[in-house]
């Protein structure tokens, strides 16, 4: 198989075309990870060829609302995240960080800095429910500058390229959709506008990085909670979101869907990683259900009638993506790949909701 052999991406060298995909797991007490979150990273690093990791806060005080879920800052919290590199990398694996702000979904109150304001775009839920104030230039400035320096942390951690989050309704989704972005200035307004914060961001970790490191950002169009949303109605709208991320230097881009062989257009059989790549021509990571049978959240309508890789192999076959993300798959199977590619499909722990509250 194809997606089983070596393979380089971005300018990452990768033992295959698997990714494990970010999962916020909350197993970081005190938002620093330790020896337990190394150990279940190194489990999956000897069988995929990229680990992304759960999402982690940046520096900016309203980023977060859990005091078990990583930081990306801080003496503590970044020696943690060596000792995870080191781990992976003793595998053989790559790993990037996801960089992560909660934005208007963070709940008031909530730790680690439960004094901190709720920051978002126009102070407006996923819901359409006022949450405070909007963010001010200033506190913008703040935010572009978090994330860069988690980024030129990450470098000088050992980590093999960075991931921002940039999906399920989260900060810079936020600023994307235009539910939620009903701002009159610079940042919002025209998809040009929505979309600058992420393009600033992703040009000044360039800057800051270097032009090798790569940097990959994660998009989808539902939000969590509102399956049905979507920031794009037509390539064209896609085009003009993706644009400005590719002109300021991002490297990878990973399309989040939760069924991955549906069409995403009216019109096409070609799904949103198949469009995001025919539009950038850049590398992209394909996700949504790889592995197991029910969609993210879905009911019994959602549900795949095999787990055949057949069709991921036919889409890859057409040139709609170049690596492929695995969730809550290897999150149950930490060797979820190897036993695929040695045919041990039988041994297989299939995912239930009940593990996710296990560090396996």
């Amino acid at each position: 198989m194809p997606l089983l052999a070596p393979t380089e991406v971005a300018g990452l060298e990768m033992s295959n075309r698997f990714v494990m995909a970010p999962m916020t797991r909350e197993f970081s007490p005190g938002n620093v990870p330790g020896d337990p979150v190394a150990e279940y990273y190194a489990k999956r690093a000897s069988s995929l060829g990229l680990i992304i990791t759960e999402g982690t806060y940046v520096d900016e005080c309203s980023a977060g609302a859990s005091n078990r879920v990583p930081a990306f800052y801080g003496d503590e919290p970044l020696a943690g995240w060596r000792k995870v590199v080191d781990a992976i990398h003793s595998e053989g694996g790559k790993v990037m960080p996801q960089l992560w702000h909660l934005g208007a979904t963070r709940i008031a109150g909530a730790g680690p800095n439960n004094e901190a304001p709720i920051v978002s775009p126009s102070g407006i839920g996923l819901g359409g429910r006022r949450v405070g104030e909007p963010a001010t230039a200033t506190v913008i400035d703040g935010i572009v500058d978090a994330f860069v320096r988690a980024a030129a942390d990450a470098q000088d951690v050992g980590f093999d390229g960075v991931e921002l989050h940039g999906a399920h309704g989260y900060l810079l989704d936020q600023f994307t959709w235009g539910e939620t972005n009903r701002r009159t200035d610079a940042y919002g307004g025209s998809i040009a506008n929505r979309m600058r914060i992420s393009a600033e961001i992703v040009a000044a970790i360039r800057e800051r990085v270097g032009p090798e490191f790569p940097i990959s950002y994660r998009f989808s169009q539902w939000k969590g909670g509102h399956f049905d949303a979507r920031i794009a109605d037509n390539p064209g709208e896609l085009a003009l979101i993706l644009s400005p991320l590719v002109e300021a230097g991002v490297s990878l881009l990973h399309v989040s869907t939760r069924r991955y062989w549906l069409p995403e257009f009216d019109g096409s059989d070609r799904t949103l990683a198949g469009w995001t790549k025919h539009l950038t021509g850049l590398p992209v990571i394909a996700l949504g259900s790889v592995g197991v049978p029910a969609a993210f959240r879905g009911d019994e309508t959602e549900k795949q009638t095999s787990l055949s890789l057949a069709p991921l192999m036919n889409l890859f076959e057409r040139g709609e993506f170049d690596l492929v993300g695995l969730g809550r798959a290897v999150l149950a199977e930490p060797h979820w790949v190897s036993k695929v590619a040695s045919g041990d499909v039988d041994s297989i722990r299939p995912y239930n909701k009940e593990l996710e509250t296990v560090l396996l």
